[in-house]
């Protein structure tokens, strides 16, 4: 499996922004969906968003819509997650996951939204905004 570490974390004031990197070491992140996910105190861990395997199609919570964005960058094999206009309630640990799903041209534009999709996690970054 590949190992996966976030980085980018912070304190922020809202209205901030944040950009997380996922970066990969044993293979290559380009083979592999990625998705992002929150856990905040008292919370379930829960999906932010997420980008295919071929990088055309991304998908996110309607809570971060239009906020977050997820990239990826194959020739840096790392995949990012920019948080912008960030509110309090974005505080959480984010942790980076992906999952192979295969070759066709069909899995290679799904963005898996269920967490038990995904196979190989980061340890997290913590992130929290002030108000």
């Amino acid at each position: 499996q590949v190992q996966l570490v976030e980085a980018g974390g912070g304190l922020v004031q809202a209205g901030g922004s944040l950009r997380l990197s996922c970066a990969a070491s044993g293979l290559t992140l380009s083979v592999y969906a990625v998705g992002w996910f929150r856990h905040a105190p008292g919370l379930e861990r829960e999906f932010v968003g997420g980008i295919s395997r071929n990088g055309d199609r991304t998908a996110y919570a309607d809570s971060v819509k239009g906020r977050f964005a997820v990239s990826r960058d194959n020739a840096k094999d790392t995949v990012y997650l920019q948080m912008s206009n960030l509110k309090p309630e974005n505080t959480a640990v984010y942790y980076c996951a992906a999952v192979s799903l295969g070759d066709s041209d069909i899995r290679q534009r799904l963005v898996p939204r269920d967490q038990r999709t995904y196979g190989s996690w980061g340890q997290g970054t913590q992130v929290t905004v002030s108000s």
